[in-house]
């Protein structure tokens, strides 16, 4: 069945008719991308560093065209787009500097010791490989900068393995500009066309049929918990399971202490409408749930939360389906006390509320946040103790809450439960850089040891390989003697060039 692109802001459709993609071109992508698995995970870094470049030019000569399409399809601002751009362009030349720096393999070798008693020991080297090919999904909310070319992909490529995307059904005109691109920059490079194939769908069918096929080595995803938990499923299931690294979303819990309430309540209720209504409240780190001890103080930021959600504009939504998901899980939340009904809505609820009815702490996906009113501050660190893995958690002191013994309980539970902890901050903003982490414990994540933003994402696509007992001919450059790349490895215990 054929499907088509729609105008998120009015409906209409858009030009351009596409189709799930078959059997046979699921297969043949994958085979194709199989088939330059072993000469592209060996390929020079010099060489894979080029084509991330590579790709990040076209993406700026694509031009308006690709703005334009990703305006129409997601109800985007320019602005917004310009940036998206200018982030994933980022994002392709840091790992491209990563890739030619090269200690991100992580070599590590230790020398043969022959006279070592009771046995002698070979002659060790190790370093990490790329995995093989890995299927893509695009995001619905991020069409630059988590889709066809965006951080999974970049991240995948720059590990040495060939990609297969799965374009986003919502935007799949930005997704064929953008895969051309991509296509450009692989010619270019003087690669073969396997390194990187896309495919259509807007079947379920089509995406299990890609995670399910015997070539594909691991999956990278942003979405829903429903979607990346059938994904997760289905390549456990495969006669051979593969790895999912697949971001399903967060509420992404904000307390606030009793000082900060008092010293600057107004200002942060200011911030915190801004961060749950940006992008439509379409973010994966939107703040979804905020824990307050009662108080006058508290009453009173309650009433300021209110007071600027109800002057926030309506805004267009990125598609039909995430328009309805978000009017439905709204319309569920019965017994709520609402405080902003309009475009952007706030609902309030106590502490015993909140802990009885589990669904209070599911993800609804756009302008929306609960506020919850706690006993005590005392109660906070249990209350984040029921908490599910989550990508962040923020938290809102003066130095008179950090010395307390509610800040100390509170902060001793939340490393366990997020992947990034914001100290007098806002979570809306993940900044692209080595340092951070852009995952978390399940159901945020299915594998929190890695993170899907910053120059660590690589990792989720490479495994260790070690050598033993090779003459050093035969070794890859990063484990020759010579070190003839100039990488930092981790040489009899001791760090090296």
């Amino acid at each position: 069945m054929p499907f088509h692109a729609h105008n998120a802001a009015t409906g209409e459709t858009l030009p351009g008719e596409f189709h799930d993609a078959s059997p046979a071109a699921i297969d043949a992508a994958c085979r194709a991308a199989a088939d330059v698995a072993p000469a592209f995970a060996v390929l020079a870094p010099e060489r894979r560093a080029a084509l991330l470049e590579a790709i990040a030019d076209a993406l700026e000569k694509a031009g308006d065209a690709l703005l334009d399409r990703a305006g129409l399809e997601t109800g985007l601002p320019r602005a917004r787009l310009e940036g998206e751009r200018a982030r994933t362009q980022g994002q392709l030349r840091q790992f491209a500097a990563l890739v030619r720096e090269g200690s991100w393999v992580d070599a590590r070798i230790d020398t043969a010791l022959p006279d070592r008693k009771p046995a002698p020991r070979p002659d060790l080297r190790r370093m990490l490989r790329g995995i093989g090919p890995v299927a893509v999904f695009g995001a619905s909310n991020f069409p630059l900068a988590f889709s066809v070319a965006g951080g999974d992909s970049a991240s995948a490529l720059a590990a040495g393995n060939p990609v297969i995307v799965k374009a986003h059904p919502a935007h799949p005109g930005t997704s064929d500009i953008t895969a051309e691109a991509v296509r450009t920059a692989v010619a270019a490079s003087g690669l073969p066309a396997g390194i990187f194939g896309m495919v259509h769908g807007a079947s379920p069918e089509v995406s299990l049929a890609l995670v399910r096929h015997p070539a594909v080595a691991a999956v990278g995803f942003t979405g829903s918990l429903r979607a990346g938990r059938a994904l997760y499923d289905a390549a456990a299931a495969r006669p051979e399971p593969i790895p999912v690294f697949a971001e399903m979303g967060s509420i992404n819990p904000v307390f606030v202490l009793p000082g900060a309430l008092a010293a600057r309540g107004v200002a942060i209720a200011e911030g915190l409408v801004g961060s749950f209504t940006l992008g439509v409240g379409q973010f994966c780190t939107k703040p979804g749930v905020v824990f307050g001890v009662a108080s006058e103080a508290w009453t009173t930021f309650c009433a300021a939360v209110a007071e600027r959600a109800r002057a926030v504009a309506k805004g267009a939504m990125l598609h039909e389906g995430i328009a309805r998901a978000f009017a439905e899980g709204c319309a569920r939340l019965e017994g709520v006390e609402w405080l902003a009904d309009g475009p952007a809505r706030v609902a309030r609820v106590d502490a015993a509320t909140y802990r009885a009815r589990p669904e209070l702490g599911h993800e609804i996906f756009g302008p929306y946040t609960l506020l919850v009113t706690v006993e005590s501050a005392a109660g906070l660190a249990a209350l984040a103790e029921a908490l599910e893995g989550q990508l962040t958690a923020t938290v809102h002191g003066s130095e008179d809450d950090f010395s307390g013994t509610a800040a100390a309980e509170l902060l001793a539970v939340l490393p366990r439960k997020v992947g990034r902890i914001v100290c007098n901050g806002f979570p809306t903003g993940v900044e692209v850089a080595p340092a951070m982490t852009h995952g978390g414990p399940y159901p945020a994540c299915t594998d929190a040891r890695f993170t899907a933003v910053g120059t660590g994402a690589i990792l989720r696509w490479a495994r260790p390989v070690s050598f033993q007992g090779f003459p050093d001919a035969l070794l890859p450059d990063a484990l020759k003697q010579a070190n003839p790349l100039g990488i930092l490895r981790l040489v009899d215990g001791r760090l090296v060039r």
